[in-house]
């Protein structure tokens, strides 16, 4: 079982009011202070933080393995300090999971912190994993690859207002230069788990970030490729994110209830 809670609270990043729904498991020893594991799940471009709860079995997914589940409302950002619009990095990356902590009894631990997303979601879990290798041990991306690709694919108005006349390759949203920085210097890798559907107009991207990242001798992110039929769609999505669930490998809670 689980509780299911919306928040609303004030971001310094943002400076506006914002809301993110929480998937927080009901515990009998919530006193005890055991912190929970927790996944950062981010929406795709178009929505919000409802989107997972009201499109996906997500809650099911979760259920009984002791993870909290946050996602927020991001609008479309990508991701990013919009060039033309509000601090998303900052509010995602770095106040989120500050606010979440005092918030609730998550755990500040590599081992127990993921984050996934979908489409925009995906390519901004990817940078943001990458680019903070020392608090996420896994990254789950769907149907989406490299934001340097997306940056490029973007109609003008959304590529201007995201990132205005930059390009971000080479940055730290370069989830590609990131695993390189990684390796470079000796950065615990986090693990990757990567699907696309063979029918998503994104598989160019998904396949070209493919290439990169399976390129990395030994295998470093234990990275994980999956395509299968489907498209841009959430019948994809819900099939894949309990494929992501599966792929953290938690061991069920006896003490949930």
């Amino acid at each position: 079982m689980s509780a299911l809670l919306t928040t609303r609270f004030f971001s310094d990043a943002l400076r506006l009011c914002v809301t993110a729904d929480v998937i927080l498991p009901q515990r009998k020893d919530l006193e005890a202070g055991h912190p929970l594991k927790c996944l950062y799940l981010l929406h795709g471009m178009y929505g919000n933080h409802s989107d997972w709860l009201r499109k996906t079995g997500i809650e099911r997914y979760v259920s009984g393995l002791g993870l909290a589940v946050v996602m927020p409302s991001a609008v479309n950002s990508f991701y990013a300090d919009m060039a033309h619009g509000g601090k998303y990095h900052a509010f995602i990356a770095e106040e989120l999971p500050e606010k979440m902590r005092l918030f609730f009894p998550l755990s500040d631990r590599r081992e127990d912190t993921y984050i996934a997303g979908l489409s925009m979601g995906g390519a901004g879990s990817l940078s943001i994993g990458l680019e903070y290798p020392g608090r996420y041990s896994a990254v789950g991306c769907l149907s989406a690859g490299s934001m340097v690709l997306h940056q490029k694919n973007l109609s003008p108005e959304y590529a201007l207002a995201a990132f205005g006349d930059r390009s971000i390759e080479g940055t730290s949203m370069d989830p590609v230069a990131s695993a390189n920085a990684i390796i470079r210097n000796h950065l615990p890798a986090p693990r990757i788990y990567h699907a696309c559907g063979t029918e998503d107009s994104l598989l160019p991207i998904a396949r070209k970030t493919r290439d990169a990242l399976s390129a990395f001798p030994g295998d470093p992110f234990g990275y994980t490729y999956e395509e299968s039929p489907g498209g841009h769609t959430w019948a994809f999505w819900d099939t894949h994110i309990e494929r992501f669930i599966g792929f953290l490998n938690l061991k069920p809670q006896t003490e949930w209830i």
